[in-house]
Order: C-alpha cells, then structure tokens, then sequence
C-alpha cells in the first residue's frame, strides 16, 4: 500500500514538473550589479505588442515563445523579430532572426539573435550585430553587450566603428552613447582617406572628432607613409588632422624628425612646433639642431629653433658646430637641378661655429651645407690655428670631400694677425691688411698664402740664419705698403714675396723701430672671445681672461738710451753763456 502511495506521489509531481516551464541559464553579465534596495518598485515587465503567433510546447522547454511579426516594447524601448521567447518568470525574453531594437535615444541595435532582461535593461546581441546612433555612427560585430541605464554598448570580439568619415578597428570597444564617446583597448586601427592611426588604448570623441591617445601610437600619411607621427600620450583631431602630443613623441616629415617634450604638429597645413628638449635631425644632411622651442615648415621645408639653439653637423673625420639666438634651416632645389635640392642653415644673432680647424663668430652666419659655402655678417671675426682674420664681411669655402677649407675671401677692412712664434708669450704679431683679401689654406689646414688689394699694408718680423749658429737671428721688423701684396704664411712667419703698384717697404732694426709702430692703430688679437672647444659656443662668450703678452724693447730702450747720453754730450759741450 505505502509502496502504491509513493507511485502516485512521483507520477504526479513529475506531471506537474512537466507543465512548468523551464528557467534559463543566463549570461553572468545580466548579474546585477549591485543588490536591488529594500522596497523597491518591481521592474516594469516586458509587454508583447504583436505577433502572429503564440505557441507553448516542449520546443523551449515549456516557455511561450512567439512567432512571425513579433514586437515587444519596454521602456520606450521596441523589439522586433521572426521569434521571441519569454521567460515570464525572469522578466527575460529571447529573440532569433531579424531582430531589430530602436531605443528611445533613437539608436537602433540589429542582430541575428539578441537576449534582453528587463530587470537589469540589459541586453546582448550576437552574430552579425550593427548598432546605428542617432548621427548615424555605425558599429559592427559578432558579439555586443548593451546596458539601457547606463546607455552604453560593448563588445570584446572584434569590430568596426564607422562615423562617414573614418573607420575603426578595434579588438575591443565600450560605447557610451549619452557623449558619443567610444574607449578602444588592444590594438586599434583608425582609417579614413589620407591618414591611418594605429596605437594602444585610445578614446575616440564622436561629438568633436577627437581621439586621446593613451599608449604607444603611430599615425601616418597613406600617400607617403614616411611621413608619420609616433607618440605614446596626445589628442589628434581627425577632422583638422591636428596632434597635440605630450610623450615619447616624433613627427617624421621630408625625411627629418622633429622631437620634444610638448609637440603640436597640423597635417594638413604642415606647421608644427616643440618645446621642451627640442631636436630636429635630419639624417640624410647628417645633421641636427637642439633647443628650447622649435617650429618646422613642411610645405617650406624650414624650420626654426631659439632658446639657446645649437646645430651639429656630422662629418667622417671631424664635425662643425653652430649656435645663435635663432638657428633657421631650409631645403631649396638646385637652380641647375631642381631634382636636386641644396641644404642651408641660418645662425642669426651672436651666431658662432666650431670646427677643430676654424673657429668663428659673427652677428650672423649663413652656411650652404651643399656646396660648403660659410658666410660671416657683421664684426666676423675668424680664427685658424693661431691666426686670426676679421673684416666687415668673411666668405668660408670648404671642400665637402676633404672636410677643410680651402679658401677665405675677406671683403672690407680685411685684416690678418698672426703670431711670430706661438710657443713663447711675447707681444709679437705678423699682420697684413687692405680692402679685400683671399687667403689659401694649406694641406695641414694652416693659413698658406693671402693676397690683399687696395691700400695694402703688412707688419713682418724679418729673421736670418747665423752662418755660424745655424740658428735664426732677428734681422728687425719690416714694413710695407702697396696696392697688391701676396704674403706667404710659414710657421713662424710671413713673407711678402710680391708688392706691386706704388711699392714702399722699408726694414727697420729692433732697435730703431719704436713699439706703437710694430701694430696696426685698429690691432685687436681677440683672446677672451676665442672658442677653443665646441661647448664655447654655447655661451655669447666664454670670457676667457685676456692673455698678457711680454713686450721686448730692450734693444730700442738702449738704443734710445744712447741717443739721449750723445745728446747730452753734445749739449755739454755747447759754451754756455755766463750772466754779469
């Protein structure tokens, strides 16, 4: 009998199990995230609106399920489908085929299957998803999660992002609709017409056009991919193709790289600017130039750096050094070429270059890096290996192969100082000056010859041999005037070997030669502001105390000693005229 009674009891409670529908196992992210508050209103159920069809059998275990033209609604929200299947108890419903949801917001969210709860108001929609905004942003993927309360939609499996202009590819992306702001994590790849972003973690702004850049990034031009932008924190405006960067940031333009600490650089005009640890490099020149604040001209192909500029040019055996208030580079084409293009550089302001074989400073100077022009402007003033020339203006010409100077034109007031013999401290100088002047350097990169027009005129120390010593005796100083002089330049000493037109050259012994007529009025052998290493220049001047040289006058000192005794012999020998 007890055995008959439990019979009974099973078969009935596995009939009624039977008409109870099933509940689903649903996705964890419709797991509220926090606890409902105590009392709360229930949630607003979701209403079927229309359908062709209800059935309920064992096909969704147990569960209505509607068919052909289906809609259901919730919160301003409407969903359309082939098929809908209702959880009641779950306030939860599935929808398959065709499945359409216009939002409130006017979003529309299309899919092949979608699952909605509407407790949570959230939803996921799989295989070929497309959410459409109401300005007409378009998202593709496979898989998207969407939250109504929070309006905003996610997806991790891959997508595009289409806004008219640009496309996006993202491995993951969270939309928030409410600002139309789109964050991009993984790898990421926006495209439209001219440029390609690709970075890490980026943010893009659907109101303004904007993307933030939060990781390692690379924005390049399709029709020339060389040039790019690459930076690792900024903000690029896709509309104006303006990048403002702030780490870890190059602009790559005309073959150079522009680099600082806080760049802004606009694509489409070609400006750009740094400030910051500022470097412009320009590889192909073998050459660059740092500062405080940079700008670049792409359209130009200038650019130009101040506070406290300096520029490097890179040589195979030695290099050249240049600094200024303002340093100005610049690429033209070649008049005889205009395939080829001429490289320049501007030094304006206090300008100074350093070489191991040349040293100069001027107000400006200009440098034809192509063809190895170096142009001094205003008191240049120019030193070689012991020697130095100034004028009202100097012209350098360098060998590009040989990397030295092989010639230097010197026009107005030219004026050429060397001294006798650099291994002692006395206050003996060799000059030659005139109008102009062009001097010839040597193979050892020392003054060999200098040729002076108009109003010529040279102070040399005369040596001899001593027939018996073999050693050079002081023969005394000889002066001379003229309207050509072609001067040789030895190691110690000048040699005029040709004066023409109206010719005086008179030698004077040291003894007979008084000390203010050994240097020319204007004599300025300039020691304090000589750059003697590279880093002088980066100062107006390394105000090196003045060297003090020893003066020689003994044999003119005595001479005039002499003078003045005889002097006073013959003058004791006059009668003298006695008063009575």
């Amino acid at each position: 009998m007890r055995l008959i009674f439990v019979l009974l009891v099973f078969i009935s409670t596995f009939a009624f199990a039977q008409d109870q529908p099933k509940s689903l196992q649903k996705d964890p992210y419709f797991t509220p995230a926090t606890t409902p508050k105590k009392n709360a209103p229930p949630a607003e159920k979701v209403k079927h609106i229309h359908s062709d069809e209800l059935r309920k059998d064992d096909k969704y275990d147990g569960n209505n399920y509607f068919t052909g033209n289906v809609q259901f609604s919730h919160q301003g929200s409407l969903l359309n489908a082939d098929l809908v299947i209702v959880y009641e108890e779950q306030n939860f419903i599935k929808a398959i085929g065709n499945v359409k949801l216009q939002n409130a917001d006017g979003s529309v969210i299309t899919a092949d299957e979608m699952e909605y709860d509407g407790n949570t108001q959230r939803g996921i929609a799989r295989k070929n998803v497309v959410l459409t905004d109401p300005k007409g942003t378009v998202i593709k993927t496979e898989t998207m999660y969407y939250d109504k309360v929070s309006n905003q939609a996610y997806y991790n499996t891959g997508g595009t992002i289409n806004d008219g202009k640009s496309t996006t590819y993202a491995k993951s992306a969270t939309y928030f609709l409410t600002t139309r702001t789109i964050d991009l994590t993984g790898r990421v790849k926006i495209e439209d017409a001219q440029y390609v972003l690709e970075g890490d973690n980026v943010v893009q702004h659907q109101n303004t056009n904007i993307v933030d850049i939060n990781g390692p990034t690379v924005i390049t031009n399709k029709k020339n991919p060389l040039n790019r932008i690459v930076t690792d924190k900024g903000n690029y405006n896709t509309n104006t193709k303006e990048a403002f960067l702030y780490k870890n940031s190059k602009v790559y333009y005309n073959n150079k790289i522009l680099t600082g600490d806080e760049m802004y650089y606009n694509q489409l005009t070609g400006f750009g600017k740094a400030t910051g640890n500022v470097t412009l490099d320009d590889p192909n020149e073998r050459r660059w130039i740092k500062g405080g604040y940079g700008e670049i001209y792409e359209k130009k192909d200038s650019a130009m750096m101040t506070k406290n500029p300096y520029a490097v040019k890179a040589l195979e055996k030695d290099s050249m050094y240049f600094a200024a208030e303002k340093i100005l580079s610049f690429q033209r084409p070649d008049p005889a070429d205009i395939k080829v293009k001429k490289s320049f550089l501007r030094a304006f302001r206090k300008g100074r270059f350093y070489k191991s074989n040349a040293q100069g400073r001027a107000d400006s100077i200009a440098f034809n890096e192509t063809d190895g022009v170096l142009h001094m402007y205003k008191d240049p003033i120019l030193w070689s290996n012991g020697k130095q020339v100034t004028g009202d203006k100097v012209e350098a010409y360098f060998n590009t192969e040989k990397e030295n100077i092989d010639s230097l034109k010197v026009l107005g007031n030219a004026f050429a100082i060397s001294k006798v013999d650099s291994l002692n401290m006395k206050d003996e100088f060799n000059q030659v000056k005139g109008k102009l002047m062009t001097i010839y350097y040597g193979e050892d990169n020392n003054i060999k010859e200098a040729k002076v027009i108009g109003n010529a005129q040279s102070i040399t120390y005369s040596d001899d041999e001593n027939e018996e010593t073999k050693e050079k005796e002081r023969i005394g100083i000889s002066l001379t005037s003229c309207g050509i002089i072609d001067a040789i330049f030895e190691e110690k000493m000048l040699y005029v070997v040709a004066c023409n037109i109206g010719a005086n050259s008179d030698t004077y012994p040291m003894s007979k030669i008084e000390p203010a007529k050994r240097k020319f009025p204007d004599f300025n052998w300039n020691t304090k502001d000589r750059i003697l290493k590279w880093r002088d220049i980066l100062v107006d001047t390394p105000n090196y105390e003045e060297v003090k040289y020893s003066t020689d006058n003994d044999l003119y000192d005595k001479a005039q000693e002499a003078i003045e005794k005889e002097k006073a012999k013959e003058e004791a020998k006059k009668p003298k005229r006695v008063r009575r």
